[in-house]
């Protein structure tokens, strides 16, 4: 009988050209497949909980694949990993409905940016937080986060590369927050448009800059303009943090393992 599985991942996205499988690139889809598929013996797609773009980073992830094989789940991640490179890492696999899609099936999602804002730059944070030496004031960045929050046209804040019915989007949060040389950004949505987060987090910088005011931004929204706001900032910072599903299926997801 075919099975659906569930996988949990977490995965350094440096190497790879984002998740989505890609004719002549290295991606983390393509990889995660060629490995699976020495373990179930057949050919195996994925379907993934979102399409991060290339050099962003997973805490957790969601895909999940079919297969014929009777291999129990709880042995899969020790079975596929032992064929992964060490930047990709399976944590745990259940079986799940034949309806479950782990992009489908997601009510929302996390992602969290991080800014390593210091005169001096970090070795330990290259390509994993983006090195900012100008000085930022989280507090700004949080007072403009929180206009994001709420059902909004997020247009202003997406760059084009999808195609999508509609550009309007819930922000649940968006909580800015200062701990050390390290601005933290954790924002959570129904879904994300192409950028968005990193825009969002670019227009907070912009704020705080004082290039225009953390309350501008409802009208930057309203605008539907992507000059008005700030800049799309670097993939490096930008990781999957936390996933939500149906409780019969998943339930929340969070990181098993995480540096930070």
């Amino acid at each position: 009988m075919r099975r659906n599985i569930a996988l949990q991942l977490m995965y350094v996205g440096t190497a790879y050209h984002g998740w989505q499988v890609q004719k002549t690139i290295a991606t983390v889809a393509e990889t995660l497949e060629k490995a699976l598929s020495t373990v179930v013996c057949h050919p195996v797609k994925c379907t993934g909980a979102g399409r991060t773009d290339a050099g962003v980073h997973a805490e957790a992830y969601i895909a999940n694949f079919y297969t014929d094989s009777a291999i129990p789940a709880d042995r899969i991640p020790l079975a596929v990993n032992t064929r992964l490179p060490d930047d990709i890492v399976v944590v745990a696999a259940w079986d799940v409905p034949q309806s479950f899609n782990a992009i489908g099936s997601c009510l929302k999602k996390e992602y969290t940016y991080r800014i390593y804002n210091s005169r001096i730059r970090n070795a330990f944070f290259v390509d994993r937080a983006w090195f900012y030496p100008k000085p930022l004031d989280a507090k700004v960045m949080n007072r403009a986060a929180s206009h994001f929050v709420g059902t909004h046209d997020f247009a202003a804040v997406r760059s084009v590369g999808t195609d999508v019915r509609s550009t309007v989007r819930t922000v649940h949060y968006f909580d800015i927050s200062r701990r050390g040389d390290v601005i933290t950004c954790r924002v959570c949505a129904d879904g994300f448009l192409y950028n968005m987060v990193r825009a969002m987090v670019g227009t907070c910088v912009y704020a705080a800059e004082g290039k225009f005011g953390p309350d501008d931004i409802p009208s930057i929204l309203e605008g539907k303009c992507r000059t008005d706001a700030g800049p799309t900032v670097p993939p490096g910072g930008l990781y999957m943090t936390r996933l939500w599903y149906p409780e019969e299926t998943l339930g929340e997801i969070v990181p098993l393992l995480s540096p930070f």
